[in-house]
C-alpha cells in the first residue's frame, strides 16, 4: 500500500488543494483548516447549511492564500496564509467543541458574505489558540484545527472504487474531503487498523468517519442529490445508524522519526 493523493483545506468546508507532499502538526497537515467562516455570533458556516461554499476555490502562492468563485474566477480575494492582523477574538464551537478564533479585517469579510449572500467573517485559529481533541480518544496534549473532529482524515482508494462500481453514476473522491488517500489493500482495509505507518511517519487509527450530507454536494457545481449516501447507506451503516466512509486518525509525533512530512509514493504498512 502506499499513499496516493494528499489534500489540504486551508478554510473549512471551501475547495481543497491537492499537494504533492505536506508537513505535519498535531492540529492536522500544515495549513489544513486553520481558517473557519462563522456568522457574526460566531456560529460555524460548513456546506451543510450553505453549499455554495462548495463554488469557492483555493490556491496557495507562496505565503498567499487565494479564493476564487468557480463563476467569478476574476473576482479574486488574496489573503495571508499566516495572517497577523485581527479585528477582534470570536469565541465559537465545532460540533459542541468550544474554542476561540480571531476575525480577519472586514474587508475580507465583506467579500465572503458577498459571495455567500450571509453576513459572516472569517477566523483564523493562531498558534495559541488550543482546541483539545474530544476526551475520551485524546491522548495528553493532542490538539485539531477547526476540522469536524479530528486531526486526519484518511480514505483508502479501494473503498472509493467499491462506491463508483456500485453507483449509476461515479463520483469524484473530493466530495469526501479526506487529507491521505492511499492505494491498495480491500475495500475498507483501515476500518480494522490501529496503528500505521506511512514513511516513516506514525498513526493512530481512532474510529470510522461518520458522513454527514456533503458528499452528496456536487464540489464544482454545489448541486445536491441523493447519491452517494443513498446506496452508501445500503452497506456502510456499521452503528448507530450512521453512514462510515473513511478512517480519522492522529499522527504520533512520538513515535516518527525523520522530517515530519508525507510524500504522495510513501509506503503505508500496518505496524
Amino acid at each position: 500500500m502506499q499513499l496516493s493523493q494528499i489534500y489540504i483545506y486551508p478554510i473549512k468546508s471551501l475547495g481543497g488543494i491537492s499537494v504533492t507532499e505536506a508537513h505535519l502538526t498535531l492540529r492536522g497537515l500544515a495549513h489544513d483548516r486553520r481558517f473557519m467562516l462563522t456568522l457574526l455570533d460566531g456560529t460555524f458556516l460548513t456546506q451543510r447549511t450553505i453549499p455554495e461554499m462548495a463554488l469557492l476555490k483555493v490556491s496557495i502562492n507562496g505565503d498567499q492564500l487565494k479564493v476564487q468563485h468557480r463563476q467569478i474566477p476574476e473576482d479574486v480575494l488574496t489573503l495571508p496564509l499566516q495572517p497577523t492582523e485581527f479585528i477582534k477574538e470570536q469565541p465559537t464551537e465545532v460540533w459542541g467543541h468550544a474554542c476561540t478564533g480571531s476575525v480577519l479585517p472586514s474587508t475580507i469579510n465583506d467579500w465572503f458574505s458577498q459571495k455567500l449572500k450571509t453576513p459572516c467573517q472569517l477566523i483564523y485559529m493562531t498558534d495559541d489558540s488550543l482546541r483539545p481533541l474530544e476526551a475520551k480518544h485524546r491522548k495528553s496534549g493532542e490538539i485539531v484545527s477547526f476540522a469536524d473532529g479530528y486531526p486526519y482524515l484518511l480514505l483508502g482508494q479501494a473503498a472509493m472504487d467499491d462506491l463508483n462500481q456500485r453507483l449509476e453514476k461515479p463520483v469524484s473522491i473530493d466530495r469526501f474531503r479526506a487529507n491521505l488517500i492511499f492505494t491498495g489493500g480491500v475495500p475498507h482495509v483501515e476500518d480494522s487498523w490501529k496503528n500505521f505507518k506511512i514513511g516513516q511517519m506514525a498513526f493512530r487509527a481512532v474510529k470510522p468517519c461518520a458522513r454527514c450530507q456533503v458528499p452528496n454536494i456536487q464540489q464544482t457545481t454545489a448541486e445536491i442529490g441523493k447519491e452517494p449516501n443513498r446506496t452508501l447507506a445500503g452497506y456502510r451503516r456499521l452503528a448507530k445508524n450512521k453512514i462510515y466512509f473513511g478512517m480519522n486518525v492522529c499522527w504520533e509525533k512520538e513515535l516518527s522519526e525523520g522530517e515530519f512530512i508525507v510524500k504522495v509514493g510513501d509506503a503505508l504498512c500496518v505496524v
